[in-house]
């Protein structure tokens, strides 16, 4: 109780000047990467007659996950796995990733899926896996289209009872 005390009175003095970006820890990605990590998550999950990948957060929800939760050899395969696959994109159709149509975009990630390069499928599976579980634990679809409540059934308490 000693110990908690003393650091409670010591957080004040510590925290002065902290800023929002100091704050921000894990961020791995650069504006490119995260344009095309949006890019694959839309290619996955693609706006349909009312929500797609983008639309709930997926891209942001793996950001997150990709760089708090996975360790700096994964981190570093989705970024070059990523870059790569901008490269196949001004290969194969002289425009970048996210410029390309949702068509040739499903064709370059299905390559992935099919290839004998490990780090190709690994992170073609990693991106799959993670944008179906972000969109599908993303609170607009629990919600309104899972029908999910927090507490199954309902309680009804002091009620009269008929003996």
């Amino acid at each position: 109780m000693l110990a908690g005390s003393i650091g409670l009175i010591a957080l004040p003095s510590w925290a002065v000047g902290w800023s929002k970006k100091e704050l921000i820890v894990g961020e791995v990605f650069q504006s490119t990467e995260l344009e095309l990590l949006s890019s694959v998550t839309d290619t996955i999950i693609p706006m349909g007659n009312s929500i797609g990948a983008l639309s709930v957060g997926v891209d942001k929800f793996l950001q997150k996950l990709i760089s708090d939760c996975y360790t700096t050899d994964i981190q570093d395969n989705v970024k070059l796995q990523l870059l790569e696959l901008d490269k196949s994109a001004q290969a194969d159709h002289g425009k970048s990733f996210p410029t390309l149509d949702q068509k040739q975009r499903e064709d370059l990630l299905l390559k992935l899926s099919a290839s004998e390069d490990k780090a190709q499928k690994d992170f073609f599976n990693l991106m799959k896996s993670e944008t179906i579980r972000g969109f599908n634990t993303s609170r607009e679809v629990m919600v309104n289209y899972l029908k999910y409540k927090m507490v199954p059934g309902h309680y009804h308490g002091c009620v009269d009872v008929n003996a």
